[in-house]
């Protein structure tokens, strides 16, 4: 893999010439140095991180994301939409790829701080704005962070998980709860960490549970997300009352282990509000999910994207969030707890999610008994 330090644009060699092909050939060679964007009409680049760590960057944000800028008038010229798959150094070089293109404004969701930073870095040196894009960069340059009020979600996965264990029929007296926490590089994990276990803690504490295990997921993948649950289970003896996944790509690969060994009925949190996670929460196999209305994310990102395009003063109401070394000034959006209680009410009523996406094979006979359809 490439080192992510932004890399300076190669040397252009051009032979002498007389006056007359000088200015012909001074743009010669894919190197040559990127003008500065013009804000007034410079193209918004947005970078998403991948496919593995949620179905959401393409299902959801993209879609929306394409939705808020042509409602705020810009045509399919006027902005980008990459993912890097995963991949730093692919992430890097679209990154380089749009400000070549004439981005002037970044929204960026990193894959890790450190690639991100400087992706940052290199973009502000080139005269962009950057806004990071629900994922905090650390020791980062973007001018704004859009995101929702991440610790706020782990309290609301915290406090599922102890409903759902509360309504349990018999109640285990010291119930065995295990973590499994989402990637160590994504900050946002850090902050979902810290709002569920503000939660449980206290808890913990007085034995009132138990944690048996805890671990978090690189990368957010479930393949080994699978392993590690199984490893995380066999220690603590194939004996788990309940579980704190970070989301519910987490969350099905934890249910997929316990089904195997024939442990039903455990409560099991989410996020994402996925439709995998909705299903598996009709089926009783999850307990809660959180949704986060991205479309308001989007929107809120594209107006704030647009505002700084236009070299205006942004006029949206933000909080500063520690950013390892500085503030910065970020839009907070309110998440949303979701159990099969108001489902309809919630991610079907907003369009998020459709009964023609949930209701297929074996969970159609759930939606009816469920009211959804």
């Amino acid at each position: 893999m490439r080192s992510m330090v932004p890399r300076p644009a190669a040397a252009l060699v051009c032979l002498t010439v007389t006056s007359s092909l000088a200015g012909l050939l001074s743009g010669c060679g894919p190197a040559a140095k990127a003008q500065k964007p013009d804000l007034g009409s410079g193209k918004i680049a947005v970078l998403l991180p991948d496919t593995a760590s949620s179905t959401r960057w393409e299902s959801d944000d993209r879609r929306y994301l394409t939705e808020a800028f042509k409602a705020e008038g810009l045509s399919a010229g006027d902005f980008t939409i990459d993912n890097a798959q995963g991949d730093p150094s692919n992430q890097q070089d679209q990154a380089e790829q749009a400000i070549t293109n004439g981005a002037s404004v970044l929204l960026l969701v990193n894959l890790d701080s450190g690639s991100g930073a400087a992706i940052e870095a290199n973009a502000v040196r080139q005269g962009l704005k950057v806004i990071d894009y629900d994922r905090l960069t650390l020791r980062g340059s973007a001018s704004y962070y859009v995101s929702f009020d991440n610790v706020r979600v782990g309290k609301l996965q915290g406090q599922g998980l102890l409903n759902c264990l509360a309504a349990k029929t018999p109640r285990a007296a010291h119930p065995s709860v295990i973590e499994l926490d989402g990637s160590p590089n994504d900050n946002n994990s850090a902050e979902f960490k810290a709002g569920y276990d503000s939660v449980l803690d206290p808890l913990y504490a007085t034995d009132s549970l138990v944690r048996v295990g805890q671990q978090s997921v690189p990368k957010w993948d479930t393949l080994q997300a699978a392993t590690i649950f199984d490893q995380m289970l066999t220690r603590a003896g194939n004996k788990v009352d309940g579980v704190a996944a970070a989301n519910d790509a987490l969350a099905n690969a934890a249910i997929t282990v316990m089904n195997n060994r024939g442990l039903h009925d455990i409560p099991v949190t989410g996020q994402d509000a996925t439709v995998a996670g909705i299903q598996n929460i009709l089926a009783g196999e999850q307990c809660m999910t959180v949704y986060k209305p991205v479309q308001q994310e989007a929107v809120a990102a594209a107006r704030l994207a647009l505002e700084l395009r236009e070299g205006k003063q942004p006029t949206e109401t933000t909080t500063p969030i520690a950013a390892d070394g500085h503030n910065v000034p970020s839009v907070l959006l309110t998440p949303i707890a979701v159990t099969r209680t108001n489902i309809k009410q919630t991610v079907i009523k907003d369009g998020f999610r459709t009964l023609d996406q949930i209701c297929t094979g074996r969970y159609l006979a759930m939606c009816k008994a469920d009211g959804l359809t």
